[in-house]
């Protein structure tokens, strides 16, 4: 199974889920040979109800992940920490909606969750953890407590950041960590669109049902990651198509 853990279904958190455009996504990256991804729209984007309650409308669901023609769409989402991380969960629909249904008074940034309080949330529920990009500059995670870094069932090694921090040197940084901590690391394109997708990706011997067949593959060692030679130019294109995207949907939002 080709896999990406970190994809999003929307251009930015104030954009409305469009079916449309979550397609271009899932065809690119069926395009590139991918299986699977894990969809980790942003917890506290607008109207986050509406992701799922539409892809309801429109794709099966096991209670694991959707289905596009042979395509699984795993669960998930990204939360932010009080901790100024980005934490990525996957696992059952029905446990994660119940743990972000959990999560509806700490969506500001004066009121997110403390790292430790999403664990207690999550794990109990049989989700699965990972890291988001933690060496970012805006939101990292390596500064914080050994015992809480120990927790996460993986660290993500992220599109945007090897473009941005370099990808020798962020590839570096984030294997150290994990070797720090005995966490695994994967790969997740970041992507909000279809140009990011494919930049990176995993390969997991066989096929998977749920999230929790995953984690265990990722603990067993069995997941090879993967960075597309063409990563730098398709992430500075993702960025300067989401610039002219999010100026069309700002004057068309605008109310003059």
């Amino acid at each position: 199974m080709k896999i990406d853990f970190h994809i999003h279904a929307k251009l930015s958190k104030k954009t409305d889920f469009s079916m449309e455009h979550f397609y271009t996504i899932l065809d690119e990256a069926k395009m590139h040979g991918l299986d699977a991804i894990i969809l980790t729209e942003h917890f506290n984007t607008r109207r986050f109800d509406e992701v799922y309650g539409t892809l309801d409308q429109h794709l099966p669901c096991n209670g694991h992940y959707y289905d596009r023609d042979g395509f699984r769409i795993f669960t998930g989402m990204e939360v932010d920490v009080a901790e100024g991380g980005h934490i990525l969960v996957s696992g059952p629909k029905e446990a994660l909606l119940n743990v972000r249904q959990a999560l509806e008074s700490y969506t500001s940034p004066e009121h997110f969750i403390p790292l430790e309080g999403l664990f207690d949330l999550c794990h109990p529920a049989g989700l699965m953890v990972i890291g988001g990009h933690p060496f970012r500059e805006s939101n990292h995670l390596y500064h914080v407590a050994p015992e809480l870094l120990r927790r996460f069932d993986a660290f993500d090694l992220n599109g945007k950041d090897l473009h941005e921090i370099g990808i020798q040197e962020n590839i570096a940084k984030v294997l150290t960590l994990g070797e720090q901590h005995q966490v695994p690391v994967v790969a997740g394109s970041d992507a909000h669109q279809m140009f990011q997708v494919g930049c990176v990706f995993n390969e997991l011997p066989g096929t998977y049902e749920t999230v929790a067949d995953i984690r265990q593959a990722i603990q067993d060692g069995l997941c090879r990651r993967t960075i597309a030679p063409s990563l730098h130019l398709q992430v500075r294109a993702a960025n300067a198509v989401k610039k002219l995207l999010k100026k069309k949907v700002e004057v068309t939002d605008s109310p003059n």
